[in-house]
Parts: structure tokens; C-alpha cells; sequence
């Protein structure tokens, strides 16, 4: 497994080539210039949404901690307001973006093949086909659905204008202590399956404490697609962000 990303490449294909010189042998780093090259796609992603007002939103968390449910109840919420898009990110299938579509979302899906993780110049390709999708529309809000893991998509900034990190009840209350960087480079924390509390030993309040301890600027939101609970609060947020992205 690869030691950068997590993902399948061999690790000695993503990190270092050898260059033979008789008996020596030199190692070059590559680890480097693979950020770099993400990160100059992340700057043009995020200039091309600025300079059209849109919103860019990363979602990651582990798989099957709700994160295409909740984007289903999102879409339906803001979708007679606001025209929306949604990358899916995937290893394979396009479930994802079809039951988004289904919602009235735009929708392209990104399938990686075995990667780990989105990175931005994938996300730069799914936006323009994304953008042959809307015939002249204008989107005001693209979700990017990463990759479930908790590890690989925090590295990689994708331009984005707010990433957002889910934990689901079932999983267990120590995810911030396990995994920092995803609190620590996010700006929202939602604890999804709130309905689950009864059934699973998760003091909310205690993990709410333990991520701000990483990081203190995080907004969070408990929520429940089955009952509704939060719901309301994580859209009007939601709100808010996309008519000050417009100026409105």
C-alpha cells in the first residue's frame, strides 16, 4: 500500500525512481511534486468557482457513515432554490450519482479505480462534465463526495471552499482522537444516525469536546436523515453559505 495516499500503487512506484550510476544509486522523492501538481489543480478549481459564485463543498468520512443519504435529504431541501451539483467519488459504480440525479441534482461520478481518494485534477475533469450536463445553467452549490476513508482525502485539497467530515454513531466515539487531520483540516464536523444513541455507548458531548480540542473553529451539526433532527439547522446553514458565495 502505498506510504503517501493509502491507495493501491505500490509504494515504490508513488515515492522514489531510481537513477543507476554504476555502483551508486540515487533516490528521488516524488512525494513532493505530487502535492504540488494537486495543489496547483486545486487553486485553478477554486478560481474557476469563484469566478462563477459557486460554492464548493468536500464531504469525507468513512464509508457508510450516511454521507450520500444526507446529500439525497440536501438535495431535495435546496433543489427548488438552487440549482446543484454533485461529484461522486467512488472506487467503482455509479450508484451514488444516480440516486443523487434521482433527487434533482446534476450529477457525474467519479470513479477511481482503486484510489483511495479524489484529487483535484479528476475533480477539475468531472467538472467540465458536469458543466456539459447543466446546457448553460448556472450552479450555485457543488457537493464533492469523496472517497469513504478518513485518511487519504485529508491530504489532498481539492479547492474547495468548505470541507465538512462526517462520523456516524455506529462508528464509535473516537474518531477525532484517531484520525486529527480530518477535524483538523475540516470546518464542519456532522455526527449522523443521531437516532442510533439509544442503541450504541456514544456520549456526543464528549466527542463534540474532543474535536474542538483540535480544532476549535469547527461548526457542528448532529443529525438524523431517519427522523429529521438537525436537518433544518444543516440546511439553513447551507443557505447562508451559498447566498454570501453570490453576494446575495
Amino acid at each position: 500500500m502505498c506510504d503517501i495516499c493509502g491507495c493501491g500503487t505500490p509504494s515504490h512506484e508513488h515515492e522514489h525512481t531510481h537513477e543507476h550510476s554504476h555502483e551508486s544509486v540515487k533516490t528521488v522523492r516524488l512525494e513532493e511534486s505530487l502535492f504540488k501538481q494537486n495543489d496547483k489543480y486545486a487553486e485553478e478549481n477554486r478560481k474557476h468557482f469563484d469566478e462563477k459564485n459557486l460554492l464548493a463543498i468536500n464531504l469525507i468520512s468513512s464509508p457508510g457513515s450516511g454521507k450520500t443519504t444526507l446529500l439525497e435529504k440536501t438535495v431535495e431541501r435546496l433543489k427548488n432554490e438552487f440549482t446543484i451539483g454533485v461529484l461522486e467519488g467512488d472506487i467503482e459504480t455509479e450508484r451514488d450519482a444516480e440516486r443523487v440525479r434521482a433527487k434533482g441534482a446534476y450529477a457525474v461520478q467519479l470513479t477511481t479505480g482503486g484510489a483511495c481518494h479524489l484529487e483535484a485534477p479528476l475533480v477539475h475533469k468531472g467538472f467540465h462534465a458536469l458543466e456539459h450536463q447543466l446546457e448553460g445553467k448556472e450552479l450555485d452549490v457543488l457537493f464533492i463526495e469523496n472517497v469513504g476513508n478518513l485518511v487519504c482525502p485529508t491530504s489532498f485539497d481539492l479547492g474547495e471552499h468548505v470541507r465538512v467530515v462526517l462520523v456516524s454513531v455506529p462508528e464509535g466515539p473516537d474518531k477525532p482522537a484517531k484520525y486529527p487531520k480530518a477535524f483538523k483540516t475540516s470546518d464542519v464536523f456532522i455526527i449522523s444516525k443521531i437516532d442510533l444513541l439509544p442503541y450504541f455507548d456514544f456520549d456526543i458531548e464528549k466527542v463534540k469536546k474532543e474535536a474542538l480540542s483540535l480544532n476549535p473553529k469547527l461548526k457542528i451539526f448532529t443529525i438524523s436523515t431517519v427522523t429529521g433532527e438537525g436537518v433544518d439547522e444543516w440546511i439553513e446553514y447551507l443557505k447562508e453559505l451559498i447566498k454570501n458565495k453570490k453576494g446575495v
